[in-house]
């Protein structure tokens, strides 16, 4: 069982949360870990690259000099990939670089994640942002009584909460997120976790809902 503080927004504890770890599948497994977040970089890939081959570029196709009698080795056209100017040989072309894994290893992955921040120490409860307006001093302040600040950070929200996205958007290396919008990347990358109460809530009621099986 982890026991976790709840923090304000001046960073003192206000209570403590019990978190079983089978609530987030129990185990990390940082092979299941890796084939996800390999598949979201994949996904982000354009695939736009691309080099042309001995038959897309300029030059005679003429060979330059006889085979025999000149004392030379002996030689083809000015396109071989042996030349300057010449195609290159077996390089990329445009594709597509996009593949899926099972969504209940995508699912599962997500809660791993989740549950490797809270082992590791590297997440955050706070009970509430309660900004009554947009501004990013007041997110700076909190994160930097939360003693995350000047490391990058996940914020995870309940639901869609405008003021929090657009107050902390401009601070480097922050980023702010729904709780459903979660995904084993997106938790993974930063270094510190910030949720707030209502987050972790729903995070754990997600997880009861769609149970990991194997």
């Amino acid at each position: 069982m982890l026991k976790l503080d709840v923090l304000n927004r001046q960073g003192q504890p206000v209570g403590t949360v019990d978190i079983d770890p089978d609530e987030f599948g129990g185990t990390v497994n940082r092979k299941l870990l890796h084939e996800v977040v390999l598949m979201y970089l994949a996904n982000q890939r354009a695939g736009t690259h691309s080099t042309k081959r001995r038959g897309e570029v300029a030059g005679s196709t003429k060979k330059l000099f006889r085979q025999k009698g000149t004392g030379n080795a002996r030689v083809g056209t000015r396109r071989t990939n042996k030349r300057r100017g010449g195609g290159t040989a077996k390089g990329p072309k445009p594709r597509d670089y996009e593949y899926h894994l099972p969504k209940r290893a995508v699912r599962a992955a997500t809660r791993m994640a989740v549950l490797s921040k809270l082992q590791d120490n590297e997440a955050v409860i706070v009970d509430s942002f309660g900004l009554p307006q947009i501004k990013t001093k007041e997110v700076a302040a909190v994160l930097n009584a939360l003693k995350v600040k000047g490391s990058s950070c996940l914020i995870g929200t309940a639901g869609e909460d405008e003021t929090v996205y657009m107050s902390a958007r401009n601070i480097p290396g922050v980023n702010v997120l729904p709780a459903a919008q979660f995904n084993a990347y997106a938790v993974l990358r930063p270094k510190r976790l910030v949720l707030t109460s209502a987050a972790l809530d729903e995070l754990r009621k997600e997880s009861a809902s769609k149970p990991a099986k194997g």
